[in-house]
């Protein structure tokens, strides 16, 4: 009786969802060198540069130099003399995250989304369309994939508000067959209300319920900046206290591990004692490490406390082509196939 039970527990703890969040570092540790034809990947410190933003921002009294976009677009937002730049930087931002395009090559999102299961969720904070893209060319090898859910909009994404559906920007509703309005990108200050859009809303809840239910959460690049203080406040509602996740696990990767307490400092409110990782690179995750098995790995290490019988390391052949890349995944979900039948 007591192999029995403790077998139901390991099932249902290794069948929660592992959550994954995105921020703009993910995008640029996947695409160092720009997208396809070589546009690059702004971070807040160089998004003026990148995007080319200093003639609009010339015409107003904002010190912009050697600041961030976020604190200039922040008090630049809610004065009425500057309405029409923001509206221009809006538009010149959409249209510069729309023209990017995904490498023909597989990337970090390719081996992110191949690597999780359809009870799992990727959540992003950005605007780029790379992850959209690389989940519908895997989508068509693969029909059980993670969820997405795009926190603050996303240029490929469109909607439709009169049926609550969602799809890629611009192809039809499947019920008013009327094309899907672009998504509401949200731009850095420091209330974004997002209960006030439908569809972010709608988002942000569907991520409450996940991390409610979460065994896993693995930070890609996404560093809580003061303009998200609304968005931590969300995550952490769904988080809950660290007490009360005393089983769980929480996974960083950051291009500042070096810096490990100031990392720690910035999650501590999400962590229990020493229930975390912190890693430079994705390739040293339990996602990639343990793909579509990190349930399993976790489980079998830290909540039975046992090495006999884990599972071995596994790591995503990350130099394959798609061919190859899908040829060895189509393994992993053959087995997957057979355990649940």
């Amino acid at each position: 009786m007591k192999v029995a039970r403790e077998q139901e527990i390991s099932q249902i703890e290794i069948g929660k969802p592992h959550v994954v969040i995105l921020g703009a570092g993910a995008s640029k540790a996947s695409f160092p060198h720009g997208d396809r034809n070589g546009k690059k990947l702004p971070l807040m410190d160089d998004f003026i540069d990148v995007l080319e933003l200093a003639p609009l921002l010339d015409k107003t009294d904002v010190e912009y130099k050697s600041r961030n976009f976020e604190e200039i677009y922040a008090d630049l937002y809610g004065r009425r003399e500057y309405a029409s730049i923001c509206r221009e930087l809006e538009i010149l931002i959409y249209r510069y995250f729309s023209e990017l395009k995904i490498t023909d090559v597989p990337c970090r999102y390719d081996h992110l989304i191949l690597s999780l299961r359809e009870k799992d969720v990727i959540a992003t904070f950005n605007w780029d369309p790379f992850l959209m893209q690389a989940y519908l060319r895997n989508k068509r090898r693969y029909k059980k994939l993670p969820e997405l859910l795009f926190l603050h909009g996303n240029v490929a994404v469109g909607v439709c508000l009169r049926h609550r559906e969602r799809g890629i920007n611009g192809n039809l509703c499947s019920r008013c067959r009327k094309p899907y309005m672009p998504t509401k990108l949200f731009y850095p200050v420091l209330q974004k209300n997002y209960h006030d859009e439908p569809d972010i809303a709608d988002q942000w809840s569907r991520l409450d319920e996940y991390l409610k239910d979460a065994l896993l959460v693995t930070i890609f690049g996404y560093g809580a900046p003061a303009s998200d203080w609304d968005a931590r406040k969300l995550l952490k509602k769904g988080w809950g206290e660290p007490l009360d996740r005393r089983l769980e696990q929480i996974e960083i990767i950051d291009r500042k591990d070096k810096d490990r307490d100031a990392l720690r400092k910035t999650w501590k409110s999400f962590i229990h004692a020493e229930h975390y990782d912190i890693r430079s690179d994705f390739y040293d995750s339990w996602i990639a490490d343990y793909p579509r098995r990190t349930g399993e790995a976790f489980y079998n290490q830290y909540i039975r406390n046992s090495w006999e019988g884990c599972l071995e390391k596994n790591p995503i052949p990350a130099k394959a082509g798609f061919e190859e890349l899908w040829v060895w995944f189509d393994v992993l979900y053959k087995n997957e196939f057979k355990h649940n039948n």
